[in-house]
């Protein structure tokens, strides 16, 4: 459920029950948007419906500007998916947080494409790939090595990913308490745009 001063919007899960479906849309599509932080009313009536070992968890949505604030790239430099070369450099770096099929797929660009990199000390230090594309937009999918955390690098990721998608409305989100994602968006210059709340069974 994403919630913005002027309204809310809803997406559900293809596998939910057609009725279901209908009973949540038409929850949210009558609900009241309710201010950053806070759980619109309408949210315990749709996790009712889903049951009682339902979770919510939530976090702040930011829109990414054609040209953010620029970031000075780590010394190695970002790698990036429009460069054949540079999938290569990476494809023996998998990160173990990621499964081969997936990170094939990924360098391969049958999905997550596009995506930005840095290379440190012969490891993948951070990412930021395509999380999400469709004709509405594109989310970022950032990630950093807890080792290389601190560094500004996800960053530097974000700000050449966007620059691989001109002319895309672009997004970042993060959870409530990610706070060193939070001071990314900050750092970007990104701007606040509603809360996401998830509801989970």
């Amino acid at each position: 459920m994403g919630v913005a001063a002027d309204g809310m919007t809803a997406a559900v899960r293809h596998d939910v029950p057609g009725a279901l479906t209908a009973r949540l849309l038409d929850l949210v599509a009558r609900g009241d948007p309710s201010t950053p932080c806070q759980p619109p009313e309408v949210l315990e009536q749709c996790r009712v419906l889903l049951g009682e070992t339902t979770t919510v968890s939530s976090g702040p949505c930011y829109l990414i500007p054609p040209s953010p604030v620029p970031f000075d790239a780590p010394a190695a430099g970002v790698l990036r998916s429009d460069d054949p070369a540079h999938a290569e450099r990476v494809r023996s770096l998998r990160p173990c947080t990621w499964a081969r099929d997936e990170w094939d797929d990924l360098l391969d660009g049958r999905d997550g494409a596009p995506w930005a990199m840095v290379v440190a000390d012969d490891q993948v230090a951070a990412i930021c790939h395509t999380a999400r594309l469709t004709t509405a937009g594109a989310e970022a999918g950032v990630w950093t090595a807890p080792a290389f955390r601190g560094r500004g690098l996800a960053a530097a990721t974000t700000a050449t990913w966007a620059d691989l998608l001109p002319g895309t409305r672009l997004f970042y989100s993060t959870s409530a308490d990610n706070h060193s994602s939070q001071r990314v968006a900050a750092r970007l210059g990104l701007r606040a745009i509603g809360w996401l709340w998830k509801l989970t069974r």
